[in-house]
């Protein structure tokens, strides 16, 4: 099964999983490793380890619910990180501004010499992501992070495309407008 499994779209994965758990495990071999990254780039590795964890349990729990007509996981698994992501805002916005005035940690800073962000180590981009509103923000950081595009992103938040673009185009404004502040 482990060879099926590997070929298999994720949608198929979560509807075998119903019947044979371990055909979960696939989903997680596919896109922990990418969703981690994503959770510790916006709460640190420390925590990130935690929030992907309870994101595959919840969604190991929540599998019979899921929308076989989409047929990748990945807008369900980062709604479902999101959501987890949003019991740590405070923290996220702290460690924003804490970047912001000191500069990132050694973990971080091994990860831009790894070539995966270059802009953590950005002071007045980790000041305006600090300052936009959470959903702003989950927007923002799913389109620039997750490489997710605009329905991709209304799938994850459960909320409208319209409603994606307007805080997409919101959260770019303010970004921009601070960032050419910070220029000045």
């Amino acid at each position: 099964m482990r060879d099926a499994t590997a070929t298999a779209r994720d949608n198929d994965l979560v509807r075998l999983s119903l019947t044979d758990p371990e055909c979960f495990a696939a989903l997680f071999d596919r896109h922990a490793p990418h969703l981690h990254a994503y959770v510790a780039r916006r709460l640190g590795p420390d925590v990130a380890d935690d929030v992907v964890s309870d994101t595959f349990l919840d969604a190991f729990r929540r599998r019979h619910v899921y929308d076989p007509a989409h047929t990748d996981a990945r807008p369900w698994l980062y709604g479902i990180a999101s959501n987890l992501v949003g019991k740590h805002r405070r923290r996220e916005s702290a460690r924003y501004r804490a970047y912001a005035r000191t500069g990132p940690d050694e973990t971080l800073a091994a990860l831009v010499e790894e070539g995966v962000t270059t802009l953590a180590v950005n002071r007045p981009l980790l000041r305006a992501l600090a300052a936009l509103k959470p959903g702003d923000r989950d927007v923002l950081l799913l389109v620039a992070w997750a490489q997710f595009t605009y329905e991709e992103v209304a799938v994850a938040l459960s909320i409208p495309v319209g409603t994606v673009r307007s805080r997409l185009n919101r959260a770019r404004t303010k970004v921009k407008t601070a960032l050419e502040a910070a220029d000045a």
